[in-house]
């Protein structure tokens, strides 16, 4: 039976952080600062207009690009944040989470031996998507003394004549890693001479820190025809479970990237998308208000970690840290298993995100101030035992 799997698959290794969730599971009193999932419950004006809809029977599939009122709402919403206009009947897609709108951009623009360039260490799903839709992924090693930021000489070292995708990931999961108007200009320059589009994924958007608000790459000249925006509720308005997310792309891309939706999955949940419309209309409140418990969660690590002498440069964006463990002498698996089976408390191994997340862990901030503090003395115990 194993002949008859597909190669391509077969060959693909687990996600890297799912092995430490399932051994927490089943330990008694452990803590987890592994899963990137809000703590807060999604707010009740965005519920109440889920529920409504149900009470209403509005339980039909809706067109496969999504409801027009959504679309309408979102791209009124790119347009007031970052001044860039899409066609909410053409260009707009509602997605099954933003990751679905990956992996739809990916399959719609990918030819076999084309190279999408992929600035790691990233999201775990970019690499994988890649292969599956027949590319071959071309990896950018960031490294820590640039903030885990591109540059424009690491970019045009990766190109080459096959290069058709640069997929950009800011604010970054897993470093928090933020790109400014002024770090991306000479990227999108390149990607304009190079003719590269750009999938840019801006989950984490509304969670960005400090003076600057996030800036998107489509919104520089000559970029929004060469940009695949994806984005979704799930980060910004505590909507994990209700998958649900977007794609903004030049029409004759999202035309292509609509035919493989309807085709693998109709429509995204009709429900979801009615209570996103309250979340888009009404939600900037609620955004608000989580952002400055994520950033007040951050500066509470960032102190800690100062404190006890691990390095660690400041993310200022979504809700993750990435400490460099390098000094212990440990393969960042070989700490985090350890700290884990010691100390109860599960952090992610950098290299889960890319082989240049070695010497990193991952630590995610979107828990209580109470568990962080408590995880926090249970790192210091472990620090202290080595």
């Amino acid at each position: 039976m194993k002949d008859m799997l597909c190669k391509r698959v077969v060959d693909l290794k687990p996600s890297g952080i799912r092995k430490f969730f399932d051994i927490v599971n089943e330990m008694p009193d452990a803590i987890s600062l592994g899963v990137g999932e809000p703590d807060f419950d999604t707010p009740w004006h965005i519920c109440d207009e889920g529920i409504y809809s149900l009470e209403k029977g509005k339980t039909f599939y809706t067109s496969n690009s999504g409801l027009m009122t959504l679309r309408q709402e979102i791209c009124a919403w790119y347009e007031r944040k970052y001044g860039v206009v899409h066609n909410p009947k053409t260009e707009c897609l509602i997605t099954v989470g933003g990751s679905e709108g990956i992996d739809l951009a990916l399959r719609a623009l990918i030819n076999p031996g084309d190279e999408v360039i992929v600035p790691e260490p990233c999201y775990v799903s970019y690499v994988p998507c890649a292969v599956l839709a027949g590319a071959t992924p071309v990896t950018i090693s960031l490294k820590n003394e640039n903030s885990f930021k591109l540059t424009e000489e690491e970019l045009k070292a990766a190109i080459t004549d096959k290069t058709k995708v640069l997929i950009l990931s800011f604010p970054n999961n897993p470093t928090g890693a933020i790109m400014t108007k002024e770090d991306l200009l000479p990227i999108a320059k390149l990607c304009i001479e190079k003719d590269i589009i750009v999938i840019s994924d801006e989950i984490y958007s509304e969670l960005t820190y400090g003076d600057e608000p996030h800036f998107s790459i489509a919104s520089l000249p000559g970029m929004s025809e060469r940009t695949i925006v994806v984005n979704g509720f799930s980060k910004a308005y505590a909507m994990t479970g209700w998958r649900l997310g977007y794609a903004l792309a030049p029409e004759i891309i999202a035309k292509e990237m609509t035919k493989i939706h309807q085709f693998a999955i109709m429509c995204a949940p009709t429900t979801s998308q009615y209570a996103a419309v309250s979340a888009i209309r009404e939600g900037d409140k609620d955004i608000a208000r989580m952002r400055e418990s994520y950033d007040k969660r951050r500066k509470y690590l960032l102190s800690k970690f100062e404190e006890l002498g691990l390095p660690c440069f400041e993310p200022y964006g979504a809700f993750y840290v990435f400490p460099c463990i390098e000094r212990f002498g440990m393969t960042s698996d070989e700490f985090a298993t350890k700290l884990l089976m010691e100390q109860k408390l599960a952090v992610v191994p950098g290299n889960a995100f890319g082989d240049c997340g070695e010497g990193f862990i991952r630590i995610s901030y979107a828990y209580s101030i109470e568990e962080l503090m408590e995880a926090m003395g249970r790192i210091e115990n472990f620090i202290n035992s080595l």
